[in-house]
């Protein structure tokens, strides 16, 4: 029941926040359009619009998993399944483009840039958790530290974006994740230097401890490292 209440209080809110923004008045808004007793709308997002503004997100997310897992990619490239994952994100929130430039703002600002990250960071987890990766090392963290600066820049594009059926942001989109294929090739070509691997061999030790965070050892064991994501 109170999470149909939080979807319904999210929907009527959207209809407030081209105006109001993800605002305490776009929540109250929300809540005399739902008719819901504002002591339980409270207690469902305390901080009001900025939790509804966490929760338009999130729910973008979940959108973008179900088709990313609805759609046939394997005859992609993998590049090109990354590239698609962004593009579903977008697609799906192409109604709310102004809710999404208002959430841009609000997390833009010092206060709110922790979880402005932790967001970003959550939808570019759920693209490679959703595409299956098996990373279990440092890889893990650069995988998503990497898809979420491409993922920002994309949005900051598409927000700006008029061209027809937001043909220019995809030309962007691919254009950043060649660049990241690109890295990760010259990272190869390093690691099969011989000359670098002796430079590098204290460092790769080091990063080759790294865990990802469903990976890591039992704690109490002896030579624990202790790695998180971002919270």
């Amino acid at each position: 029941m109170s999470e149909e209440i939080k979807a319904r209080l999210l929907d009527a809110a959207l209809d407030h926040v081209v105006f109001d923004g993800w605002s305490d008045d776009a929540f109250d808004s929300a809540v005399r359009d739902v008719a819901v007793d504002p002591a339980v709308a409270s207690s469902l997002y305390p901080r009001k619009g900025f939790d509804l503004a966490v929760a338009f997100h999130k729910r973008g997310d979940a959108e973008m998993i179900d088709r990313l897992n609805a759609a046939n990619l394997m005859t992609m490239r993998f590049r090109d399944r990354v590239a698609a994952g962004v593009k579903y994100r977008l697609e799906v929130a192409a109604d709310h483009k102004e809710a999404v430039r208002r959430g841009s703002a609000l997390f833009s600002l010092p206060q709110n840039a922790a979880m402005g990250a932790k967001l970003v960071w959550g939808t570019a987890d759920a693209i490679w958790t959703t595409l299956g990766d098996s990373s279990e090392d440092v890889n893990w963290y650069t995988k998503r530290a990497t898809l979420s600066a491409v993922y920002g820049s994309v949005v900051l594009f598409w927000l700006g974006d008029t061209s027809e059926d937001h043909e220019a942001t995809w030309a962007f989109l691919d254009r950043r994740i060649d660049n990241v294929m690109q890295f990760e090739k010259f990272k190869a070509q390093v690691n099969d230097n011989p000359m670098a691997q002796k430079l590098l061999a204290g460092p790769n030790w080091f990063l080759s401890k790294i865990r990802a965070p469903s990976r890591m050892p039992d704690p109490n064991l002896p030579g624990f490292m202790s790695t998180r994501s971002p919270k």
